[in-house]
């Protein structure tokens, strides 16, 4: 630095899009200051201001960045005044960098050292560390990442971990820099890295405090609060051999995400599996990817849904998040549906059918504010149900990609709910039963149908798929038949001869039909996603 010191920095670099926002909580958990990085060409963006607010509940301080400096189209001191006018923070000290170039990094690193506070903390005091991450080591068992706030931490000293009552003997101590480097201790200010030999992947929860069990400090760090998942679907082995595999697998990701949540679920047309939570669709689509990738499963993933709240007639309150598990309309007295506050940021032009598509959605518009510089920022409460369909690609094909969207639970609303099925030849297949709202139901099974057909594969024989509201088949498409000309090999001759052939080919079918099961790939589950 201009000091003549050197300074080790931990950079922790966090995602934007609103799934993350946990990742994002957690990691401001460990740090003294943060980088707001703005658009220089888009300017603040609904993601944006819900990191800041958090920023600022965790007391860090904030240094405004203008990133992309390079482009032709950027604009610093329009997103400057932007900055102070949305955000409240003084932006004519923000730093202009290119991180495609390099221009103004050297400078932003400077401002580092010099705005930023250096972290506290008493290096007498008895330990006391803040676990911010973990992941699995096949060697070492569950290794953590953590923050030391008082104290020393070093090799062969005995760990408590609070919330368990857990004790483990510390066996390596690490820092980055950046590669991983063996220390004998990691003290007040640091961050390091920690394992235990910790077997059980339950013992050592991100956000809980480490302390010395022979001087173990008073009271726990407060952590971070823990989410709870928003969009959940059924995770189920193509081959029913694999769910140990599986299971293994979830709980080795959910060490490193502790935001994805799993229970065991049966499915008769997927045999055993895991009704798994996550905090959106984006995350659910990298979990699955993991999953596969990591740890060479092949899965089959239902299509996600939200958790209702069913009132019974006898005042029982039922909380269930797969659709296959509604009871029928005629023992339900009232479902509700839980409820978001949404913030859509967008350019003026693009107002009209933006809203337009948060009404079709059962918006109900709560705020429009136009901000300097042309931008718009609307609040809608609207159903969650209604945000995981496929709405946050409707909303940037709509405003060629300058939309931006961020939402945060408003609880529960009653709304005229029911269940949709679908059958396939008289048989309800539980995994693709969706939730739908009455007055959009017959579309939504029309459309369910004619996509289906598309995906489900030829038979023998023909196939029957049908949407169904309890015993009410509202739609029906058909999938023929693959027919054999039997009749190929008769050379003119006697028509009954003909007959006789069709007439048991006809009979062979009927029978292949009250036996045969149809065997669905895995896009089947998906139509359900592309329903509108």
């Amino acid at each position: 630095a201009k000091d003549g010191l050197i300074y080790q920095f931990h950079l922790i670099d966090t995602p934007g899009h609103v799934d993350f926002h946990y990742e994002v909580s957690r990691s401001m958990a460990a740090c003294e200051g943060a980088l707001l990085v703005v658009d220089a060409a888009q300017g603040v963006e609904a993601q944006t201001l819900a990191n800041v607010y958090v920023a600022l509940d965790n007391k860090l301080e904030i240094v405004p960045v203008l990133n992309k400096i390079d482009l032709p189209v950027a604009r610093p001191d329009w997103v400057k005044q932007q900055i102070e006018d949305t955000i409240g923070l003084d932006a004519q000290t923000a730093l202009l960098v290119s991180a495609k170039t390099g221009l103004g990094v050297h400078d932003m690193l400077e401002a580092v050292v010099e705005r930023i506070p250096p972290p506290t903390g008493d290096r007498e005091a008895p330990l006391k560390a803040l676990i911010f991450d973990s992941w699995y080591d096949t060697y070492r068992g569950v290794v953590v990442l953590v923050r030391v706030m008082q104290g020393k931490l070093q090799k062969g000293q005995k760990l408590r971990f609070w919330a368990t009552n857990q004790v483990y003997e510390c066996q390596m101590t690490a820092v980055r820099r950046p590669a991983m480097v063996e220390v004998d201790s990691i003290e007040a200010g640091q961050v390091g890295i920690v394992a235990a030999a910790i077997k059980d992947i339950a013992h050592a929860r991100v956000g809980d405090t480490v302390t010395d069990d022979n001087d173990p400090s008073s009271e726990p760090l407060p952590g971070f609060k823990t989410v709870k998942p928003m969009v959940f679907a059924g995770l189920f082995p193509v081959d029913n051999e694999d769910y140990q595999d599986l299971k293994d697998a979830l709980g080795k990701l959910v060490l490193n995400d502790a935001s994805v949540t799993y229970e065991p679920e049966t499915s008769l047309a997927l045999g055993f599996g895991f009704r798994t939570g996550f905090l959106g669709l984006l995350h659910m689509e990298i979990i699955q990817e993991r999953l596969e990738r990591e740890f060479n499963l092949n899965l089959i993933t239902t299509a996600p849904s939200v958790r209702y709240r069913i009132m019974m007639p006898g005042g029982e309150v039922l909380e269930v998040d797969n659709p296959a598990k509604v009871p029928d309309q005629g023992h339900v007295e009232n479902i509700e549906e839980p409820i978001i506050t949404a913030t859509v940021h967008l350019p003026q032009e693009y107002v009209g059918p933006i809203m337009q598509l948060c009404q079709e959605r059962r918006g109900v518009q709560q705020g429009l504010h136009y901000d300097p510089g042309g931008r718009v920022r609307v609040v809608y409460e609207m159903p969650l149900a209604e945000i995981v369909f496929g709405f946050y690609d409707r909303l940037k094909t709509m405003s060629r990609g300058y939309a931006s969207l961020d939402y945060e639970p408003a609880g529960y609303r009653t709304a005229d709910l029911i269940r949709l099925d679908v059958l396939i030849n008289g048989e309800r297949v539980d995994a693709l039963s969706i939730i739908s709202h009455r007055d959009t139901a017959y579309h939504r099974g029309v459309e369910l149908c004619t996509k289906m057909k598309d995906v489900v594969p030829r038979q023998m024989f023909d196939v029957a798929i049908q949407a169904a509201i309890g015993s009410r088949v509202i739609a029906r498409t058909t999938v023929k038949a693959i027919r054999k000309d039997v009749t190929a090999k008769c050379y003119g001759g006697d028509i009954s001869r003909k007959k006789k052939l069709l007439n048991k080919q006809k009979e062979g079918k009927k029978r292949m039909k009250s036996v045969g099961s149809v065997e669905l790939p895995q896009e089947a589950f998906l139509t359900v996603l592309k329903v509108d």
